[in-house]
């Protein structure tokens, strides 16, 4: 619905474009005597009116269906761009893509959101000579704004800033949303697929610490992409490239028997290889004349490598050039082009990426696909899609090709991190190592004289595995960043250690109460969450950012908001607990004397969010520590 909400308004605007021009070509022709009407004016005016009709019933019908009740977290950012859209084109119809900015606001005597449109717009205006004040503007703005069930109030401060207050009712009606559905978000990616490439191991050689980063964003990336709603195909792009030779040789004795004297007239590759696929997928014997032809081919049988270089002819286009032996592709932008060929004979990483890249677009047909690589592969990635793009098979504007780089692991030496010895970290001996070092934080809290030797043993994976996770993905992935266990395994600050310890003390809660899980969704059904108290009302607006930190998340590929939006929720909570009490008991006999059941829905708010957030970035908590 909301697709063809903007595409329609995307043609109601090209529409009046060409009528003012026309308009304007009118009004060039005013010292002619008779005037006549042009009557591609008059079709253009008629299909206006008519696109106007049915964008205005399609926003009727994208209003009642939002109306409706969901069991969904909503966008509210999102919800709020749509109003003062609206607005602002009420306010000021003739504006072609008038800025629209709405953040939340730093400070609470900002109100909850600001609209900060109005000084772009005056800056639009200028350029029109036409003289406004950015607080008229914003003045303008607000007249506009069409009834709603989010705002309750809007100020005027500064030089033209909107403030936006939220409606406490909304809000609380959102809480209680939450509690009785659970976290969702709306089906984003329905029906669009995802390919994320990342770790990519050499089978060869045993993992190392050089594949930490790229398996932990990669792997996050991935679980969001899922909440989303997307179906997410994970790749290790391992370059083995042996099997689809194999059929493709097998298919081409098959139906071309005298290859090796006549040129076999392959037209299309792309069916020959789906017929050979298919062949592959549904005949047993000749799935294994397949793997004959590998192992042939990769002893280099003269007719096979026959066969394998008639496929590769085929399979060359005309961008080819041939530069001292061997076959390079010029990729505009990029001054070094790509060596498809070698001089030998042999292939570069260009080849099996040109490959790779092909085979994601046309066989898994991706609407996205994310390269999780380090970043000192940006320049070969950038010419590996300018390539992909020249050739014609994808359009940046319809499927998303993306890079993700990221910087290396260093030590604390700021070096790149190494053994003493100078070698590589083995990943085994580093995970190995947190798990040391976590039971022994564990250790020294005594957390030992208190949980049973199971619960011990899961908070040492929990604490560990996680720390290692969360010190990677709360650092900007573009950034290098220093491996120290003592930082990660510090309870104070923006770590994992902190946040697992902040989860499991909200979780008790309600257990050191007497309430159980029943009586919880009881009262998510039947109470209201009050939210009088000034860090009732903060607790309440952050959690309900959690949809719009995702969305930022997955346009960017940023993974280190995720964890500041975390960190910020559960400090947000530490004052919200400080300062309201959620159960009262006997000071003296420690008996429970009252139990504020709307706070204590809050505190499960917070918990369902955390919750979703660390399964996101793969960490997983335990329910004592």
């Amino acid at each position: 619905m909301e697709g063809l909400v903007a595409l329609c308004a995307a043609r109601l605007l090209q529409q009046e474009k060409e009528i003012k021009s026309l308009n304007a070509e009118i009004d060039q022709l005013k010292n002619r005597v008779c005037l006549e009407t042009s009557p591609n004016l008059e079709h253009l005016r008629e299909e206006n009116l008519k696109l106007k009709y049915r964008l205005n019933i399609l926003r009727k019908s994208l209003q009642a269906e939002r109306s409706r009740p969901t069991k969904n977290m909503i966008n509210i950012n999102s919800r709020l761009q749509e109003v003062f859209g609206c607005a602002i084109k009420a306010a000021y119809p003739d504006l072609e893509n008038p800025p629209l900015l709405v953040t939340p606001s730093q400070q609470p005597k900002f109100g909850d959101y600001q609209c900060n449109s109005a000084m772009g717009i005056c800056q639009m205006l200028k350029a029109k000579e036409q003289k406004v004040n950015p607080r008229e503007i914003a003045e303008n703005i607000t007249k506009h704004i069409p009834n709603n069930e989010y705002i309750e109030k809007t100020e005027i401060a500064g030089p033209g800033f909107i403030n936006i207050h939220l409606r406490k009712d909304f809000v609380s009606e959102q809480l209680s949303n939450l509690l009785v559905n659970g976290v969702h978000l709306p089906a984003l990616g329905e029906n669009k697929k995802v390919i994320v490439d990342f770790s990519s191991p050499n089978i060869a050689k045993e993992m190392h610490v050089g594949h930490l980063r790229s398996t932990i964003i990669g792997e996050s990336m991935s679980r969001l992409f899922e909440f989303a709603g997307y179906d997410v195909l994970r790749i290790n792009h391992v370059g083995d490239w042996g099997t689809q030779f194999g059929m493709l040789i097998a298919h081409l004795q098959d139906k071309f028997p005298d290859y090796l004297t006549v040129s076999p007239p392959i037209g299309d590759l792309q069916a020959f290889y789906k017929e050979s696929k298919k062949r592959f997928d549904t005949e047993e014997e000749f799935k294994k004349r397949a793997y004959q032809c590998v192992v042939l081919l990769q002893s280099k049988s003269p007719d096979i490598i026959k066969a394998w270089k008639l496929i590769c002819d085929v399979s060359r286009q005309g961008f080819v050039q041939v530069d001292d032996g061997r076959k390079i592709v010029f990729v505009p932008g990029c001054s070094i082009p790509l060596t498809i060929v070698k001089s030998d004979g042999g292939y570069t990483y260009d080849t099996s990426d040109l490959a790779a890249i092909k085979q994601r677009l046309f066989e898994e047909k991706a609407d996205m696909i994310i390269y999780v690589v380090d970043s000192g592969q940006a320049l070969h990635f950038q010419a590996i899609f300018a390539a992909a793009q020249m050739i014609g098979w994808y359009d940046p504007k319809v499927t998303r090709v993306f890079h993700a780089g990221f910087g290396v692991v260093l030590g604390e030496d700021k070096k790149k991190f190494k053994t003493r010895s100078g070698e590589t970290v083995r990943l085994v001996d580093l995970l190995e190592e947190g798990l040391k070092r976590s039971m022994d934080k564990l250790k020294e809290k005594e957390r030992d004289k208190v949980l049973t030797a199971e619960e011990l043993q899961a908070a040492q994976t929990s604490v560990a595995y996680g720390c290692i996770k969360y010190a990677d993905l709360s650092h900007n992935r573009l950034n290098d960043y220093i491996f120290s266990f003592d930082k990660m395994l510090d309870d104070r600050g923006n770590t994992a250690a902190y946040l697992l310890y902040a989860f499991t003390r909200i979780r008790s809660i309600a257990r050191l109460a007497n309430i159980d899980e029943e009586m919880l969704q009881k009262a998510a059904r039947e109470t209201k969450i009050i939210l009088d108290h000034e860090k009732e009302w903060k607790l309440g607006r952050c959690i309900l950012r959690f949809p719009e930190i995702l969305q930022k998340i997955l346009d960017d590929l940023f993974l280190h908001t995720l964890c500041d939006y975390i960190y910020e929720l559960a400090t947000t909570f530490t004052e919200f607990y400080d300062s309201c009490y959620c159960v009262e008991k006997d000071r003296q006999t420690g008996k429970v004397l009252k139990v504020n059941m709307w706070r204590m829905l809050l505190c499960e708010a917070v918990a369902a969010v955390m919750s979703k957030g660390f399964d996101i970035l793969g960490i997983k908590p335990v329910q004592r520590m």
